[in-house]
């Protein structure tokens, strides 16, 4: 094993370690692989709440001496973290001071202007990331076309910034004037100005962000850039910190949403990209098992601590999409949150995981999450001072979690404490058994994912009956038979390791950058020059990010699109180019290619009627660091004697608590099948294999669950 003296250039992957970290709302996982061999060591422990890098430092300490790794051989971290999220949920973010356009301070407020439910009167919508007091107009303005109209007063927008700063206390300012994109000029002398003259203030600017037509999804996306902006950088700092104080001198990398890694200078300037930050990596790695089994359409699956992530995987890609709504006010209605446009993988997430808690509605229904009893106090079993059931305590109840083997046996729950509690707050106001309490609380959540996922998978076109199911996370491998079936879905594989998955997925995720600008011209207006010329620009600003993280040029790939759509239209579709060719010899094809994806959408094109570009992106992605080579995760040791014993188990099919083989999932060796009904236990989760169901272990150890008929 190579010993690596100083830090390596970020985006080389030399022979050594790398460490994955997903942090989560109840746990943060680890994975450490050797990039020689492939071998992989894991971790788990209880997150921190109140500073996440603590639990990240004591964990990687722990991890490395287990594995006796000297920390100088580890020459990259990744981690995903879910702080941007939670300061936008719990409104814990930044104080923001807004400069907008002379005329347009109501923006925010004003929205859309659509109702996202026609029938309901008392319609809420998330308030605003910045106050009204809060914003400044500034006399300026820029015609949509980029044309000076009323050149900016900087003396005046200094002295309402400092007015702002002394009366209310500002951290960070967004600059968001009209028409920015398509000039960027008064947004960036605005930025000079207050980073001359107020340097403590963190700045955003709309043109650099996302700058894009439809002003208000600018503009909400960069005021939610600033208010966590203060945030992350402090966050960074202390990981930055705790990291170089445990001896690490490589490179520190950040998941973004858009399921690429960025260097900490780029996700401090570009915080709102680190929005899904953690499940985007869960998603990738769904992509990478699917493309080892051959599966073209893969629904990946992950239930955690706190929540449940839902992603679609066609072709070996999980979808992608860049509009993205945070803070919802009703979980399933779009329209109803904070309209955010970044790069962002396509999920859904609900309130559902294992520390979700459950309680009865107003009508005596059990309903579980999205509160969760997270990392602290955590579900009623652990011991740590939660009094409410959550469906942590459920399966505890239900047998299907050993409580001398969570975690491996590092950590002991209570049996009584989960029993106590869905008695106290659940059985006894139903007037039925704890036993069946606890199933209730088990099928809840079943029925709220299957029908979450079914809604995501109609509303993008995709027949799940068509799809296999990669499960994952702490939960996921327990709750996949089971919602599967209801889904129809006929293949259900459940990786080694499948716990901590999403700490894989860290690893296997290429430093990348996505760039996007608004220019509206018709097909016909368009000649090679500029459609040369205007792509050229935009891969100059996706590989500089690039190259200033270390990655060389001639290793950067490009992926260039097109939001194109006929004129007269309010929405667009996004084309990509071919990788291969001359960019010049596409344009005579743009329209096929427009017309192909039109078609795949909405069953028909509209020839003879005018189509034009309205946004260019180009994605650069550096080298991936695994390239498609399988891990090998230590503690696997196929053969000898798998079954451990019996334990009895709840089974739905009879309604009655039934003998359960229980596995050691270590010990099972490819062609191995197991009958349900089944529970096959490792250190990070537990899979239940129902009655009637077989699980056939294949030759890199996955559980493949066949549910066909």
């Amino acid at each position: 094993m190579q010993t690596l003296n100083g830090p390596s250039e970020p985006g080389r992957f030399a022979a050594g370690y790398r460490i994955g970290v997903d942090i989560g709302g109840t746990f943060t996982d680890f994975v450490l692989i050797a990039d020689d061999t492939g071998a992989a060591m894991t971790h788990k422990l209880l997150t921190t709440p109140n500073d996440p890098s603590l639990a990240v430092i004591e964990g990687i300490e722990r991890l490395l001496a287990d594995h006796r790794v000297p920390i100088a051989q580890v020459d990259t971290v990744i981690h995903g973290t879910t702080l941007v999220t939670n300061a936008v949920l719990e409104r814990k973010g930044a104080a923001v001071a807004m400069l907008i356009t002379e005329g347009f301070g109501d923006i925010l407020d004003m929205g859309r202007e659509r109702r996202y439910d026609l029938y309901d009167l008392r319609l809420d919508f998330p308030a605003p990331l910045v106050e009204r007091r809060n914003r400044a107009e500034v006399a300026e303005r820029v015609q949509f076309d980029g044309k000076v109209l009323r050149p900016v007063d900087l003396a005046r927008v200094e002295a309402s910034v400092g007015r702002l700063v002394e009366e209310r206390n500002v951290e960070a300012v967004a600059v968001c004037l009209l028409h920015s994109y398509a000039n960027p000029a008064h947004e960036r002398a605005i930025g000079a100005m207050i980073r001359r003259c107020f340097p403590r203030l963190y700045v955003s600017l709309s043109s650099e962000g996302y700058p894009v037509i439809r002003e208000y999804e600018r503009w909400t996306t960069t005021t939610l850039n600033a208010y966590v902006q203060p945030a992350v950088d402090r966050y960074l700092a202390r990981m930055e910190g705790g990291l170089a104080k445990i001896g690490f001198t490589g490179n520190f990398l950040v998941m973004s949403s858009s399921g690429g890694t960025l260097t900490c200078a780029t996700a401090r300037r570009h915080p709102v990209r680190l929005l899904e930050s953690g499940p985007a990596a869960g998603a990738l790695m769904s992509a990478q098992h699917g493309k080892r089994l051959g599966l073209n359409q893969v629904l990946s699956f992950d239930m955690g601590g706190t929540t449940a992530k839902g992603a679609i995987v066609s072709g070996g890609h999980p979808l992608k999409r860049y509009e993205f709504e945070a803070a919802r006010v009703h979980e399933f209605k779009k329209g109803s949150g904070l309209s955010v446009r970044i790069p962002v993988l396509d999920m859904i997430e609900i309130g559902a995981g294992g520390g979700s808690i459950a309680q009865l509605d107003d009508r005596g229904v059990i309903r579980v999450g999205p509160q969760s009893a997270g990392a602290d106090p955590g579900p009623a079993c652990y011991g740590r001072g939660g009094a409410r059931p959550t469906l942590t305590d459920a399966n505890l109840a239900l047998g299907y979690l050993d409580p001398g083997f969570f975690l491996g046996g590092r950590m002991a729950i209570d049996s009584e404490a989960a029993a106590g509690v869905i008695e106290r707050h659940i059985a006894k106001p139903l007037g039925v058994g704890t036993e069946r309490a606890a199933w209730g609380i088990h099928e809840v959540i079943n029925e709220d994912v299957a029908r979450a996922f079914r809604v995501h998978a109609s509303e993008r076109g995709i027949d799940l009956r068509g799809c296999s199911m990669v499960a994952f996370g702490g939960s996921g491998p327990l709750h996949a038979v089971r919602v599967a079936r209801k889904l129809r879905i006929p293949r259900v594989v459940m990786p080694p390791c499948a716990g901590v998955m999403s700490a894989f997925g860290m690893l296997v995720s290429p430093l990348s950058f996505e760039v996007v600008r608004s220019w509206r011209i018709t097909l016909d207006a368009l000649d090679a020059g500029r459609l040369c010329g205007e792509f050229a620009a935009l891969e100059r600003e996706a590989t500089d990010v690039l190259a200033e993280s270390g990655v060389a040029r001639g290793d950067i790939t490009l992926t260039r699109t097109l939001d194109m759509r006929y004129v007269g239209q309010g929405y667009e579709i996004e084309v990509r180019l071919p990788d291969a060719g001359d960019l010049a010899s596409q344009l005579p094809h743009l329209r096929a290619l427009y017309e192909a994806a039109y078609r795949q959408q909405f069953s028909i094109a509209l020839p003879g009627k005018s189509v034009e570009i309205v946004n260019w992106k180009v994605e650069a992605r550096g080298p991936a660091p695994l390239r498609d080579r399988p891990e090998r995760a230590s503690g696997y040791a196929p053969g000898g004697q798998p079954l451990k014993g019996t334990r009895r188990a709840y089974d739905p099919e009879t309604k009655t608590f039934a003998a359960h083989a229980v596995y050691d999932r270590y010990r099972l060796a490819p062609g191995n099948e197991i009958s349900g009904p089944a529970l096959i236990e490792e250190t990070e989760a537990t899979s239940v294999v129902g009655a009637g169901a077989t699980a056939r272990v294949d030759a890199a150890l996955n559980l493949v669950v066949a549910l066909e008929g």
